[in-house]
């Protein structure tokens, strides 16, 4: 199969998570024997300011080094000829931070008859905190959508945005997450997150930076926008804030810590239940215990509880983490059975498995979704 991606960028994942979970996926359609081309801007934001990072380079190199067949294709988009690009192409997908212009161009050559198979993937909060940015989409040419939760397809079905749409979970590269050694364990909690547009402001200090403060938890911060009064806070609670961090690098950060949280962004905690963003799948790849603000699990990814731990305010989440980092065998339980349910359900593996029976319900064959000798790969 000859698959085409556009997206934002995949060699850049500087505040862009998106970037986890499509790095993924073309690394497990290249092992399947697909030919894929990643094509993202050569303008795009994330990708510069990875650039502007001290160590930004070097770590282009990492990137290209741990993940040989994601090889994306930067392109100027007055420039791009999409005639071309497109040319034999059996599936394309198209990512929803591709510009609306480009994503109309695309859907032009499908009804001017282009052959292949055409789908939006839509991973983002923007259905309900910008609609009318999303209704901007023109869609009609799209077989369907593939959606990162239940509630984020019913939104495209019930406005009239596309005709067909499947729910697309994201999960987690299990190539790249996995369990480290536990054996080095130098603090008690990491937090890996960005600050954002004060969209879990309250939230992130209610549930890290007071608990770590009030339980004198030794505690880490990574990300990147963190605004002044955002530092203050950290460093007033005694959390070390240590900048950006290579989503690669993140599985020895999390070996490194005793427990983790997930604090989703507002949308996810109170408009778009059943879609808990890329961290949790990731974290629970690594088998790190983890305690989570209020997020309902509408999809049934999880088992709550038992996965993981939930905290209805601060007042819980400290006597949470205050369990766990006080109880090995609590934290060993909770670990191995987050990393079950990953390994069972939620592997870059079983999305692709997933993608592959959504081409076949469009009519593609079985010959060219599952391949007996592998191609050229070209991502």
């Amino acid at each position: 199969m000859r698959v085409i991606l556009f997206c934002h960028s995949l060699l850049s994942d500087w505040n862009h998570g998106d970037a986890h979970f499509l790095r993924g996926v073309v690394t497990e359609l290249a092992a399947r024997g697909h030919s894929v081309r990643v094509f993202e801007p050569e303008d795009a934001s994330s990708f510069q300011c990875l650039l502007e990072e001290p160590h930004g380079v070097a770590v282009l190199n990492e990137v290209r080094a741990l993940y040989p067949h994601v090889r994306p294709e930067r392109y100027a988009p007055d420039t791009l000829d999409l005639e071309a690009v497109l040319d034999g192409a059996d599936l394309v997908l198209v990512h929803a931070w591709t510009s609306p212009d480009l994503v109309r161009r695309i859907g032009a050559h499908r009804r001017d008859g282009g052959r292949f198979r055409l789908l939006f993937h839509d991973t983002w909060h923007r259905s309900v905190s910008a609609p009318e940015v999303m209704a901007g989409y023109d869609l009609s040419r799209y077989d369907g959508v593939l959606a990162s939760g239940d509630v984020l397809r019913d939104l495209y079905l019930e406005r009239g945005w596309a005709q067909r749409a499947w729910t697309w979970h994201e999960a987690a590269d299990v190539r790249v997450f996995h369990p480290h050694p536990r054996n080095r364990e130098v603090r008690d909690l990491v937090w890996i997150g960005n600050w954002g547009d004060d969209e879990r402001t309250k939230a992130l200090q209610e549930f890290l930076v007071e608990p770590v403060h009030e339980l004198g938890l030794t505690a880490r911060a990574h990300g990147v926008r963190y605004p002044v009064p955002a530092l203050r806070a950290l460093f007033d609670a005694g959390i070390e804030y240590a900048g950006w961090l290579p989503n690669h690098r993140v599985p020895l950060a999390f070996s490194q810590a005793r427990v983790t949280v997930h604090i989703p962004r507002r949308p996810y905690a109170t408009l778009l239940p059943g879609i808990p963003t890329i961290r949790p799948f990731e974290a629970l790849a690594c088998g790190i215990p983890l305690v989570s603000s209020p997020w309902e699990d509408s999809d049934g990814l999880f088992t709550a509880g038992k996965d993981y731990l939930v905290a209805r305010d601060g007042a819980q989440m400290r006597r949470h983490l205050s369990a766990l980092v006080a109880d090995t065998e609590m934290r060993h339980a909770f670990a191995e059975a987050g990393l079950r349910t990953v390994l069972s359900r939620h592997t870059c593996a079983h999305r692709v498995e997933a993608l592959l029976v959504i081409c076949q319900e469009l009519g593609m064959s079985g010959d060219v979704l599952h391949p007996l000798s592998s191609e050229r790969v070209l991502a």
